[in-house]
């Protein structure tokens, strides 16, 4: 019976974790939008430690690195690992929530039989 239940017990730690992987990377591609031209000196430097985007990202990896420990430590690297494909769907929701791009039919096709391998590794 525990057995079963595996992969459903997993399930809410595995949407937290990739939900923290999918703002790190939406707060890596703002901080590049805010970097401007790269340069070699040390005011750039300076002005990289202010831009707050960078700490939102590292916050984010942060808190889905110890979630991702955790997870690998009480749970099967075979059901917890395709799991962190849920981030992919989060990845659709923010580029049009966030940056307003057009996300055509196939991908959303390809979230849904994302969404549906997931659910099949999670059941057993």
């Amino acid at each position: 019976m525990i057995k079963e239940m595996i992969g459903w017990g997993l399930v809410p730690l595995a949407l937290i974790q990739s939900l923290l992987l999918c703002c790190g990377q939406v707060f890596v591609k703002l901080a590049m939008a805010a970097m401007g031209t790269v340069r070699m000196d040390f005011r750039f430097l300076v002005s990289q430690l202010t831009n707050w985007w960078w700490l939102a990202c590292g916050v984010s990896f942060g808190g889905a690195t110890v979630l991702w420990m955790y997870i690998l430590k009480h749970y099967p690297f075979s059901i917890a690992y395709p799991l962190s494909c849920l981030s992919y769907a989060f990845g659709m929701v923010a580029a049009i929530v966030v940056f307003h791009e057009q996300v055509s039919w196939t991908q959303w096709l390809g979230v849904v039989l994302i969404m549906a391998g997931c659910a099949l590794i999670a059941v057993k």
